[in-house]
């Protein structure tokens, strides 16, 4: 298996001439709708991978009704299923519990709880449950109180910060990745999500950027299994996925050919 990361070489300025003034994805869509779609016709389908903490992602879904892959959804997008991570914002663990507020609020009182996985899993499974009840079963409005917070979110929808959108979008990506992009009946997955490869391709200061970065290279390279992560630093880290060697050596040669070339 090749190194969790690797660095970028040569290749990065073309293509960051290529769209540097874009500041928001190519082609938007409608999240109330899509995340309404997922909660009307997807929500039984089964992950595509066996992802880290299966036990206490069951466990937190059973308990509280909720699909598991929207759990797996926001773990990926939230720490990469990292047990340890923290953020610049003081958010803490697999599904980034703010502390001290939004802990004590879900009754954790010592920060080094939120570092046990299926602790910190219920305790985001059981917020995003309150938030759903708040937002009258509305994805898009919950995810976006998840990252902002209830009181900047308003119940009607209207006047949603653009980052706070763009944050269940965000999540929409990782949950097509964590459905494999929702193929209806397809079974649990025999491959480990913990054996696949990623690759840094490059960081961003703004997620716009980063998602911009990810919409051109996969204009030029459909076949390309690209994504980026909000990283504990406050930056945005796009990475190139793949099982293998030779996928490895197919997505390097297509990374080329897009102008863009690592080692």
């Amino acid at each position: 298996m090749l190194p969790k990361h690797l660095k970028t070489v040569v290749g990065l300025v073309s293509l960051l001439l290529g769209f540097a003034a874009i500041e928001s994805r190519a082609m938007e869509i409608d999240l109330d709708s899509a995340w309404r779609d997922y909660a009307n016709r997807q929500t039984h389908l089964e992950p595509a991978y066996r992802f880290p903490h299966a036990r206490c992602f069951g466990a937190a879904a059973l308990q509280y009704d909720l699909p598991e892959t929207l759990l797996l959804a926001v773990a990926r997008g939230e720490s990469d299923f990292e047990a340890t991570a923290r953020s610049k914002a003081n958010a803490h663990g697999v599904m980034q519990i703010l502390w001290p507020d939004t802990a004590r609020h879900l009754g954790i009182h010592r920060l080094s709880e939120l570092y046990d996985p299926c602790t910190n899993i219920d305790a985001g499974a059981r917020y995003l449950k309150e938030l759903l009840g708040h937002y009258n079963g509305n994805l898009h409005l919950a995810l976006a109180a998840y990252n902002y917070g209830p009181r900047r979110i308003p119940v009607d929808g209207g006047a949603i910060p653009s980052g706070a959108n763009w944050y269940s979008g965000y999540i929409y990506r990782h949950l097509n990745y964590v459905l494999g992009d929702g193929e209806a009946g397809k079974p649990v997955g025999d491959a480990l999500y913990s054996e696949l490869g990623q690759s840094t391709l490059v960081t961003f200061g703004e997620p716009y950027r980063a998602e911009a970065f990810v919409d051109r290279l996969e204009q030029q390279a459909p076949a390309l299994k690209l994504d980026w992560f909000r990283r504990g630093t406050g930056e945005f880290e796009v990475v190139m996925t793949y099982a293998d060697r030779q996928e490895f050596d197919t997505s390097a040669k297509l990374l080329r050919n897009a102008g863009f070339r690592i080692d």
